[in-house]
Parts: C-alpha cells; sequence; structure tokens
C-alpha cells in the first residue's frame, strides 16, 4: 500500500500579484503556518526592497524561510528544498502547510525534485571566478556551450545563466539535458497549487504604486545602512530590483526618479518571465485574487479529501 504523502498547498504567482494578502487570510483561517518561497526573503536586513511580510502579519501567522541568512551567505534551491522539507515535516498532521511565493525553482524542486549538480565549495569558487564578467558575454557562452538552456534565460538573468554555465562546465553536461533526463518527477508532497493573476495593466499599475511605497517607506535608507555595514554592492542580494537601483543613486550615477523609473520597468519585466516560467509548469489552477472564496472551497476540498 502507498503511503499517503504530506499535502502542501502552494500560493504562487508573480511579484505585486496579491500573494501575501491572500495567503495570510487563508493561512489565519485554515490553522495554517506559512513557509516562504521567495529567494529574496531570506536574507537579513533587506526587508522593504523584498516586501517582506510585516512584523504584525508574522505574529499573525507563523512564517518560515524569513532573515535566516546574512546578504553575503549563500542560499541555493537545494538548501530550501532541505530545509523546507524539513519544516513540512515538522508540521505535517499538526498544521495546514502553505507554501508562499513566485520564486518558481524554487517551488519545482520542492514539488519536483532537484537535478544532481556541482557541490556548493566548486560552485562558489566558480562564481567567485565569473563575478568580473558582464552578463552578455556570460549568455554568449551558455549559447555555445547550452543552446537549449540559453533560449529560455533571459540575457539579463545573471543567476540562472551562471547556474547553468556552473553545471555546464563543473560537470561535463548541459543543465538542458539534466533537466530533460530528471523530469522534476520526484514527488514527495501532495500539492495544492493555487496560482493568483491579474489582468497585465492592473498588474503593473501595482507594481509601479508599490514602488513608490518602498521609496516612501526607506528603500534608499535601506540600501544604504545595508552598504555602510560593508557588504559589497556585487552581492547576489544586492544586484536584484530595487537595491541595485538604488545603489547607482546612492553613487550619483543616476537620479532618484530614474532609478524609480528603472526599478518599475524592470519589476515589470520580471513579473512577466515568473508569469511565462509558471504556464510552463503543470498542475497549477488559476484564480483572480478577488475570487478568495472560490480557492478557500478549493482548499477545503483539498484538505478533506483523504
Amino acid at each position: 500500500m502507498e503511503t499517503r504523502k504530506p499535502k502542501v498547498i502552494i500560493i504562487l504567482g508573480p511579484t505585486a500579484v496579491g500573494k501575501t494578502e491572500l495567503a495570510l487570510d487563508l493561512a489565519s483561517e485554515f490553522g495554517g503556518e506559512i513557509i516562504s518561497a521567495d529567494s529574496m526573503q531570506v536574507y537579513r536586513r533587506l526587508d522593504i526592497g523584498t516586501s517582506k511580510p510585516s512584523p504584525q502579519e508574522r505574529e499573525r501567522v507563523p512564517h518560515h524561510l524569513i532573515d535566516v541568512v546574512d546578504p553575503d551567505e549563500e542560499f541555493s534551491a537545494a538548501r530550501f528544498n532541505e530545509t523546507a522539507g524539513a519544516i513540512i515535516g515538522e508540521l505535517e498532521g499538526r498544521k495546514a502547510v502553505f507554501v508562499v511565493g513566485g520564486t518558481g525553482l524554487y517551488l519545482r524542486t520542492l514539488t519536483g525534485g532537484l537535478i544532481d549538480g556541482p557541490g556548493e565549495d566548486l560552485r562558489r569558487r566558480y562564481r567567485e571566478a565569473l563575478e568580473g564578467e558582464d552578463r552578455e558575454r556570460l549568455h554568449g557562452r551558455l549559447r555555445r556551450l547550452d543552446p537549449g538552456a540559453a533560449e529560455r534565460i533571459h540575457p539579463r538573468d545573471r543567476v540562472r545563466i551562471v547556474r547553468a554555465l556552473e553545471t555546464a562546465e563543473l560537470t561535463g553536461e548541459p543543465i538542458s539535458e539534466k533537466q530533460r533526463r530528471h523530469g522534476f518527477r520526484d514527488v514527495r508532497y501532495e500539492a495544492l497549487k493555487i496560482g493568483l493573476y491579474r489582468d497585465r495593466e492592473d498588474l503593473y499599475r501595482r507594481i509601479d504604486s508599490r514602488a513608490v511605497r518602498m521609496v516612501e517607506a526607506g528603500l534608499i535608507e535601506e540600501t544604504g545602512k545595508v552598504l555602510g555595514m560593508g557588504y559589497r554592492e556585487n552581492l547576489k542580494p544586492l544586484r536584484t530590483l530595487g537595491y541595485r537601483h538604488f545603489i547607482r543613486h546612492l553613487k550619483g550615477e543616476m537620479s532618484l526618479d530614474d532609478a524609480l523609473r528603472c526599478m518599475q520597468r524592470d519589476t515589470r519585466h520580471y513579473a512577466r518571465r515568473q508569469m511565462t516560467w509558471f504556464r510552463g509548469e503543470s498542475g497549477i489552477e488559476w484564480f483572480h485574487p478577488t475570487e478568495a472564496d472560490a480557492v478557500r472551497a478549493r482548499i477545503e476540498e483539498f484538505l478533506r479529501r483523504s
């Protein structure tokens, strides 16, 4: 007889779509806890630019995998998979488990397993060796080594470009071939995947408004404070949306208005790439955030089913 798999409820979707608000309501109602599947919320001291749940929201519903590493520490999909799996094991049978976020790779590895890759120490040394190379050159290198991966990865997505390069060069096999063979079929959980969507114009308005609120809430000051603590501007979390733009502003390379506009533009592009990723995933049931009652009913059915 097949052993029953732990149940997890996944709330996913592009940035600014409304995942946090809905997940808080649902987790509160179902007596659950939230595991963040956001690759930036793991970093301490980076609060405003990563849209972390507020202390009041975290008091309302327990959250996991927020503020677990410093900005200069490594945090990978493999580490997420291991840590989230341990948390699910602790909560299973006692609490409803909600996994909430927009980092597609984290969600894919949690629901489908990991592909084999180079060890962490080898990867770190490799990434350090590539720090001085620009994205266009790296993407060109990837096109030669793994055309399939280069076709899927945006030329500006340095993190995924380097991940694909390190796999190809350190293991001798393209990541696209590893993914094809693996198929992400290591199913450990019975997962209900709830995807949230909005019309593009509505989503883009929310993105632009949120960026303004971040600046008003102190994003520039937060960026300056982190740099003042000695963290280098080329660290992975400081190259992400918002932080990289306002680092340039603080260095006098960009006006405040231009930094804000570039942040808004790049966040809209990021949301579009997220939706492209999620459309390629299987088993997602899509709802508009206003359809909370329908989502609630679907979760009730899922949890009731033996």
